[in-house]
């Protein structure tokens, strides 16, 4: 509003001087000062006006120039409103930076489609996972499964797929599609392979526990109904009732090792930790071997390791006791057990190793899986659950240790329980605490 005022004032002015001029010389003397004034402003404007459109062509090569008379000031404003569009320029050119190396270091892989399903824009993992370079190229260039083409041309605005990866082999991955209002599409690549392993895990886990029930459930109901329906001897109706009992017991078994694992996946209730006499454990513990093998193998005891131990005691004693049963279940007759208790690297090593068949490389990181068996027919004539080295490995996780596994077929198994040095009791201050 200034600026008009002045102008206004200006023109006021000539027009004065035009009037003056006409009253005091000559009305010739008023044209002349008139056409001189308003000749000059035009030429003024003219100038003004080119040298702007001149910058106009290529406002980023060249200064904006300055003005001057009534023209400066809306250069200055004009000059004033573009550096503020740079500077709002440059902090969101600097803020889309900083987002987009922020979305770059994401491991997940995000694409932007537009609505023909080019590629608009793709993150630094997207480009890793799928191979994608430059823009506006068909998606499908880059991601050629069926599965992926059938989820993009299919009637649902969304939807997800499982997919295996040739960049990414033996990984698992979900490619995500999701909509926009624009009529563009986000798709974002997971890695799920560790979910896929724990799903399948899970399927496995059912699948095992509804075939590990309906065998003794079958029994004890065919076994009831025999006993119902026919007339039987009383020696036959102790039979049945003996494998009846039987089945139960192997039912029951199987649940408290379900509860107790369940228990210490769960981590709730965890007892406190306690000075363990470890010597006295191990030879009740032997005494029960002694009398599970009844004979039929050579079990001997070594013990060099610290006496106490801390930790929680019914679950090592569980721990060392699915050990000794399982060598003894899976060690033929006349074969050798020996457990040893000893110290190794400042470590506590506690080893059962047998004289067995040994088990095949390829099965031993999968010992440690529930109901995992390596010969399935005779593992369940053995008796056991299929889940003795699970409880295991689970209550050595809480004690900081490991179950480490040794085997060779034909050559036998080592199980170890590792301890760490933290929870081995030095002699000194045992007997100290004794006094």
């Amino acid at each position: 509003m200034s600026f008009f005022l002045r102008y206004l004032a200006a023109v006021g002015l000539v027009l004065l001087a035009a009037w003056l001029l006409s009253n005091l010389v000559s009305e010739a003397a008023a044209l002349a000062w008139l056409g001189a004034a308003f000749g000059l402003h035009a030429l003024l404007g003219a100038i003004h006006l080119a040298r702007l459109r001149h910058w106009v062509l290529l406002p980023r090569n060249r200064e904006l120039p300055a003005g001057f008379g009534p023209w400066r000031e809306p250069f200055d404003r004009l000059g004033r409103f573009l550096r503020e569009e740079t500077e709002s320029q440059t902090e969101a050119r600097s803020e889309l930076s900083r987002i987009r190396s922020a979305v770059d270091q994401l491991p997940d892989g995000l694409i932007v489609l537009d609505r023909f399903e080019h590629v608009v824009w793709a993150n630094a993992a997207a480009e890793d996972l799928h191979g994608i370079f430059g823009s506006r190229r068909p998606i499908h260039h880059f991601i050629r499964q069926p599965e992926f083409t059938e989820m993009m041309s299919g009637e649902a605005v969304s939807g997800s797929i499982r997919a295996q990866l040739a960049q990414r082999p033996g990984r698992t991955f979900e490619i995500r599609l999701h909509p926009s209002n624009n009529g563009q599409k986000l798709l974002i690549t997971r890695d799920i392979t560790e979910q896929a392993k724990l799903d399948a895990m899970r399927s496995d886990f059912v699948a095992n526990v509804s075939h590990e029930i309906r065998t003794p459930v079958t029994v004890i109901g065919g076994f009831a109904e025999t006993m119902l329906s026919l007339d039987l001897e009383e020696h036959e109706r102790r039979q049945y009732l003996e494998s009846i009992l039987r089945h139960s017991t192997t039912l029951q078994t199987l649940v408290n090792d379900l509860l107790t694992l369940s228990s210490l996946e769960a981590g709730v209730n965890r007892p406190d930790d306690e000075d363990i006499d470890l010597h006295a454990m191990l030879g009740s513990l032997l005494d029960e071997a002694h009398a599970l093998s009844a004979g039929r193998h050579s079990i001997s005891l070594s013990l060099e390791g610290p006496r106490q131990v801390r930790g929680i005691r019914p679950e090592l004693e569980s721990a060392i006791r699915n050990l000794m049963t399982n060598a003894i279940r899976y060690t033929p007759d006349a074969g050798t057990i020996t457990i040893h208790w000893r110290v190794r690297a400042d470590q506590g090593w506690l080893s059962v190793r047998d004289s067995g068949i040994g088990i095949a490389a390829e099965h031993l990181p999968r010992l440690g899986e529930r109901f995992y068996r390596v010969e399935r027919g005779r593992s369940r004539s053995s008796g056991g659950t299929g889940l003795g080295l699970a409880i295991a490995r689970r209550i050595m996780l809480r004690h900081q240790g490991t179950l480490e596994i040794e085997s060779a077929p034909g050559r036998g198994s080592t199980f170890s329980l590792r301890l760490p040095a933290a929870r081995l009791i030095e002699e000194t201050r045992s007997a100290k605490a004794t006094q």
